[in-house]
């Protein structure tokens, strides 16, 4: 998808059909992308994310959300984590907690997305 302005922030909306992000390395690429089009926040549908994602004890998920933290990219994970949420206490947490503050967001669709940024407009 083409970089769309919501609110003031570039975004890179990733579309839902493309390749799994499962390494360092795919994190990179999306990094390199990100930049290269001056976005500010990638939007990562959740399908396009690595099973090991949700599970806390691979690591994959601090590495991920880490990585775009260093290079000064906030990033948004879009979808239903509702499954996730429910079957891991540890994972619930990481939700809500990465939802305070301002550099990785997971919300339940674009919508929720645009009201998150509209939100952060206004301060």
């Amino acid at each position: 998808m083409p970089i769309e302005e919501l609110h003031g922030v570039r975004v890179d909306r990733l579309d839902v059909d493309g390749p799994v992000i499962a390494t360092d390395d795919d994190t990179s690429d999306l990094i390199g992308g990100a930049w290269s089009s001056r976005a500010n926040l990638i939007a990562i549908p959740v399908e396009r994310l690595d099973e090991r994602f949700f599970d806390l004890s691979s690591g994959f998920a601090g590495e991920v959300l880490g990585k775009f933290g260093n290079y000064r990219l906030r990033v948004a994970i879009v979808g239903d984590v509702s499954e996730h949420v429910a079957t891991s206490d540890a994972f619930d947490a990481f939700v809500r907690e990465t939802n305070r503050g301002d550099a990785a967001w997971f919300v339940p669709d674009v919508a929720a997305l645009e009201a998150k940024l509209a939100g952060r407009a206004r301060r």
